[in-house]
């Protein structure tokens, strides 16, 4: 009974791993154009997990059609990172807009959580977010 509990675990395990990658569309009616000084923040810690990484690549795919919009990632547990991280309150990971003239920010945490692994969704709430800040 054992083995065979040990074998099904071992095979979903492997059969998690190999799923296909999907083609996504991308597109959002918009007109990508982000404002000067905004930037998106990601805050993450040393230990990076699955879903901290899926959020990066989320991102980067989401603001490629816009020019000229940073990205920043930023490692909380870096001393060199800590005024920075309070600010905006991060200790793990945190996903953000800024615009470090004004001040303004907004926090897309739960955003980036719940939809890290719905890649449409993902990209154009991001692609949304952004052109409403």
């Amino acid at each position: 009974m054992y083995k065979l509990v040990l074998l099904l675990l071992i095979a979903t395990f492997f059969s998690c791993k190999n799923t296909p990658e999907q083609k996504v569309d991308t597109t959002y009616t918009s007109e990508f154009k982000s404002k000067a000084g905004m930037e998106v923040i990601q805050f993450h810690s040393e230990h990076r997990c699955q879903t901290c990484v899926k959020i990066e690549e989320q991102v980067l795919t989401a603001i490629k059609p816009y020019e000229n919009l940073p990205f920043k990632l930023v490692n909380v547990d870096d001393s060199a990172n800590e005024d920075f991280s309070k600010i905006f309150e991060a200790s793990g990971t945190a996903l953000f807009l800024y615009d470090a003239a004004s001040g303004k920010k907004v926090e897309l945490t739960d955003f980036a959580f719940m939809n890290a692994f719905e890649d449409e969704k993902f990209i154009k709430g991001l692609q949304k977010e952004i052109d409403q800040f």
